[in-house]
């Protein structure tokens, strides 16, 4: 896991090589240059509070806006301070495929490990 070392990281998440190159790939796929990824922190779960990844076009006041490898992340002001320190990182292997989050700031999870708290 290769972390992204810039002014960014000290504002909340950071993006690892393999993360910004799965999120580039698939912004790629959708040929669209407005979008951006948004990670937010939002009530659900099995722990009380849930992550939600996706694209973006939106600029809603407040966003925390950092960039990794030519990707710009997005987080709102209410999101921002669950998420500060968290990385970001894209496992490819025959037992799991897909983005994890692992946040210094989460207590506990849940075994899904979608929720947190």
């Amino acid at each position: 896991m290769t972390v992204q070392s810039d002014e960014a990281t000290a504002q909340g998440i950071i993006l690892t090589d393999e993360a910004s190159g799965k999120v580039k790939a698939l912004l790629d796929q959708e040929g669209r240059d407005d979008l951006r990824l948004r990670v937010a922190v939002q009530p659900g779960g099995c722990s009380g509070l849930r992550y939600q990844l996706f694209f973006d076009e939106r600029e809603l006041d407040g966003d925390v806006t950092a960039e990794f490898g030519g990707v710009e992340v997005v987080t709102d002001r209410m999101s921002a301070p669950y998420l500060i320190g968290a990385t970001i990182d894209f496992v490819d292997t025959i037992e799991k495929q897909g983005f994890t989050i692992d946040n210094p700031n989460a207590t506990g999870s849940c075994a899904c490990g979608d929720s947190f708290n």
